[in-house]
């Protein structure tokens, strides 16, 4: 027997007395070819699942199944002519003619390859008749336009091909090559699967075909070994596969793993020592295997004389027994064999394919297809409606009904066998898919062993579709646990892909993350930035909160600073009580003592304003601090800009005919003071009121840190009011500076030259260091400032005063006083 077995089966009429079983087995005329024994097993598991039917008194009660197997042989015309025999019921082929005697034809299970039941389904499909086929596997058949009446017990091409590609998924191998047969089944299942890969972020390192042709072997196997994709996918037939392995143990081929499909993962033909180097560690797809309980006893129990075609059960005695019958040609053309068969041997005694029921798969799947024709009967017969196979209310007789009108059972039947599993058939005809896992494992003995280490169940309860023991897996890598298949190594956290021109998406190089941005996992595409409150750290795969920055008085620079101010604060307080107490002196009388007075005052506030820009910038703190700062300092030169045009005035008035004696009265110091602090009042008014400034978190100023200060939202107000108080200083200096010879006791007008040219300095080195500076320290700089030019106008202004007071008493007298007006004089 060279092929699969055809199989009709029908429903005999009621016996009276019970069940009866009309079987028989009609075969073609013999090929040359070696016995196959899966192939006599599957014929012998269709029997046991009839016979296990007919005494199951809840399914098809008081009815008979019976069948008819035919063999074509593997050829295609013999094929064509067991079909339309099964459908015309004449020994000659007759189409369109049906001579059949009730029962009816029911269904037909069959055949294993693709392209033959491709071949019958157009003619079942032309009838109605429903086909069953448990081992092909075509997508092609999915297409109920051209093949309406096909169905199957083994999943879809289709379905292993997308099964393939998430195994592949699975285990995280992102650059595979993949392999294909140049025909149907090879090339339908590769554009799935490099489609599937791809959908997923995965690359195909190369796609190749292989055929008869040995011509490009060398150069397909060449590409495999210079390629650095490790994991091979392999949609093929053993046939193809042999010379492409032998090719590659020529080039010495390594570290390769292969990925199986069903038509060559559990493979005898391949798992042979001379490609233990090359297949050891594989992993692929085979058709799920069950469990039939009572299968052996069923199959040792057999003898040539209670089975249907006896003549194929004598090839089986040979085959298995080495002898021959002495009736009739040697079947198994085995020479030299002298042992005579007796037809009485037990078959329990040998161990080969026939009986070996450890792993059933087409076994089993043919166990399968005669559940669901007879379950689809018991419905018929049940009248169960199911999309208008009845008419009206009227069951059929199950011993007369049209093929067309069972189509609707099949579609809608589901079967619950002993394993549990329920199949049925989606709209394409397709059962739900189930695939074994196996592994090609180096025994002890050093042979391969295919070993289950998992499935794929499309209906898995749990949601994932695999369920693989990974402690059972053997990879060729050994230890190392799961080969590694990849274009470029893996980007680790903090970095991201940056793909290479004109490469594959996992063809990439490994870029750091920009500022302020992270990648948390591995093999990230982007990057993303933290959010406006955090930073990443050094490695920046996380991102944690930034650090606040203000000038506190925690801080050294913010309590050094604070302390200097506050120090400060007392020098013209000190001095104020100095010129209280000395106030009848010539030398605090000379310049205008309310003035001064004033001027110290004045002076003691600018060093305590410097305190409001320091510690956390409160709104109210933000809104008022420039102003202040603006009108105290306004205050202090607008004074000394009193005292030196007083001084101008005083003099230019000693003139005979000046016109300027009726400036020199003591009001004017105050309407020159008022005036211009009035000026910046105004502006700050307008400032506050059209734009003022607020408090705001800044994170551009310093990277990683957050700097809490105050925006003066008008860069023009607040330079204008700088502007202002500089014009003051600049006024005052330019007067002073012509004053400076004047002849008076005591003049001023020098150390005002002084105080103001040390002010405005200070000023003007201030504008590009706080241009520099960012964060605290721009808040820290014009503290500076404030203290230092401040300073400054003390320094200038009343150490040389304090110093007469204090230590040259003799000089701040009348007497000394009047002595050079008269020398002057």
């Amino acid at each position: 027997m060279d092929s699969s077995l055809w199989m009709k089966i029908s429903p005999c009429g009621i016996n009276r007395d019970g069940r009866s079983q009309k079987s028989q087995g009609k075969t073609s005329p013999r090929n040359t070819g070696r016995f196959r024994l899966d192939f006599y097993q599957q014929f012998q598991t269709f029997r046991f699942a009839v016979e296990e039917i007919n005494r199951n008194p809840e399914l098809l009660p008081n009815s008979t199944l019976g069948f008819y197997v035919y063999d074509s042989c593997a050829v295609l015309q013999r094929e064509l002519g067991g079909t339309l025999w099964m459908i015309t019921g004449l020994d000659r082929v007759i189409p369109n003619y049906c001579c059949q005697v009730h029962p009816p034809l029911t269904a037909v299970i069959g055949h294993t390859i693709s392209t033959f039941s491709i071949l019958v389904a157009h003619i079942m499909g032309l009838y109605r008749f429903p086909q069953i086929s448990y081992y092909s596997t075509s997508s092609l058949l999915s297409d109920k336009r051209q093949f309406p009446s096909f169905f199957r017990t083994v999943p879809s091409d289709d379905f292993q091909a997308r099964g393939l590609a998430q195994l592949v998924l699975h285990f995280k191998w992102k650059w595979v090559g993949l392999i294909a047969s140049n025909d149907d089944y090879g090339s339908e299942a590769i554009k799935v699967i490099r489609q599937e890969v791809m959908k997923e972020g995965a690359c195909v390192a190369y796609t190749v075909y292989i055929s008869e042709n040995l011509l490009r072997l060398p150069n397909i196997v060449k590409m495999i070994k210079e390629s650095s994709a490790n994991v091979i996918v392999a949609v093929s037939v053993p046939f193809f596969l042999t010379p492409l392995l032998d090719e590659m143990l020529k080039q010495n081929v390594t570290g390769k793993t292969f990925v199986a499909s069903e038509a060559w993962s559990i493979s005898n033909r391949l798992a042979v020592n001379k490609y233990v180097s090359l297949l050891s560690g594989t992993i692929g797809f085979a058709f799920f295997s069950s469990e039939i309980k009572g299968l052996q006893e069923f199959l040792n129990s057999m003898t040539i004389y209670n089975t249907p075609g006896i003549s194929w059960a004598k090839e089986l005695w040979e085959e298995g027994f080495g002898c021959t019958f002495a009736d009739q040609k040697n079947l198994t053309v085995t020479l030299n064999i002298k042992k005579q068969c007796s037809g009485e041997e037990n078959l329990s005694s040998v161990q080969n394919i026939y009986n070996d029921v450890s792993i059933l798969r087409a076994s089993y799947n043919i166990y399968t297809a005669v559940y669901v024709i007879a379950t689809a009967l018991h419905d018929l017969r049940q009248c169960r409606s199911l999309g208008g196979a009845l008419i009206g209310n009227n069951c059929f007789d199950i011993g007369h009904f049209k093929p067309w009108q069972l189509m609707s059972y099949f579609r809608k039947v589901r079967v619950t066998l002993n394993n549990a599993r329920d199949v049925f058939f989606d709209k394409d005809g397709n059962p739900p898919a189930v695939y074994d896992i196996v592994n090609w494992q180096l025994g002890s003995d050093g042979t391969i062993k295919q070993v289950k280490v998992g499935s794929y169940d499309t209906l898995n309860s749990s949601g994932d579709v695999f369920s693989i023991n990974t402690k059972l897996i053997w990879w060729a890598t050994g230890n190392q646990g799961v080969p590694n298949s990849v274009c470029s190594q893996s980007c680790p956290e903090g970095f991201k892909q940056s793909l290479k021109e004109g490469e594959p998406v996992c063809c990439f190089q490994c870029s750091p993350c920009a500022q302020g941005e992270i990648s948390n996992k591995t093999d990230a595409i982007e990057c993303w930035k933290c959010p406006w409150d955090m930073w990443p750290n050094s490695k920046r795969d996380r991102c944690f909160l930034k650090p606040i920055e203000f000038l506190s008085y925690e801080d050294y620079l913010g309590i050094t600073l604070a302390t200097i101010s506050t120090f400060s604060s007392m020098v013209p307080i000190s001095v104020f009580r100095l010129f209280i107490h000395y106030k009848s002196t010539p030398i605090v009388r000379a310049n205008n003592y309310s003035v001064s007075c004033i001027l110290l005052v004045s002076l003691s506030f600018c060093f305590l304003c410097a305190l409001a820009f320091i510690g956390y910038p409160q709104p109210e703190k933000c809104l008022l601090r420039q102003a202040a700062f603006g009108l105290v300092f306004t205050l202090c030169v607008s004074c000394i800009l009193a005292k030196t045009v007083i001084v101008v005035f005083a003099f230019m008035a000693t003139k005979p005919g000046s016109s300027l004696k009726k400036w020199t009265t003591p009001r004017v110091p105050y309407m020159i003071i008022t005036i211009c602090t009035f000026i910046q009042l105004t502006l700050c008014i307008f400032w506050l009121s059209i734009s003022p400034p607020f408090f705001q978190f800044n994170i551009e100023a310093k990277p990683g840190i957050i700097v809490v200060e105050c925006n003066e939202n008008s860069q023009f107000a607040f330079w204008c009011m700088l502007g202002y108080l500089g014009m003051l200083a600049t006024v005052s200096f330019t007067v002073a500076f012509l004053a400076r010879r004047l002849p008076d006791n005591f003049n001023e007008a020098k150390l005002i030259t002084f105080s103001m040219l040390a002010f405005l300095s200070v000023w003007v080195y201030f504008i590009p260091a706080s241009l520099s500076a960012q964060g605290k320290y721009t808040v820290a700089m014009e503290i500076f400032a404030i203290v230092t030019s401040t300073w400054a106008l003390v320094f200038c202004m009343f150490l040389p005063k304090c110093f007469i007071i204090l230590f040259r008493p003799n000089i701040n007298s009348r007497e000394n006083f009047m002595r050079k007006e008269g020398g002057r004089k």
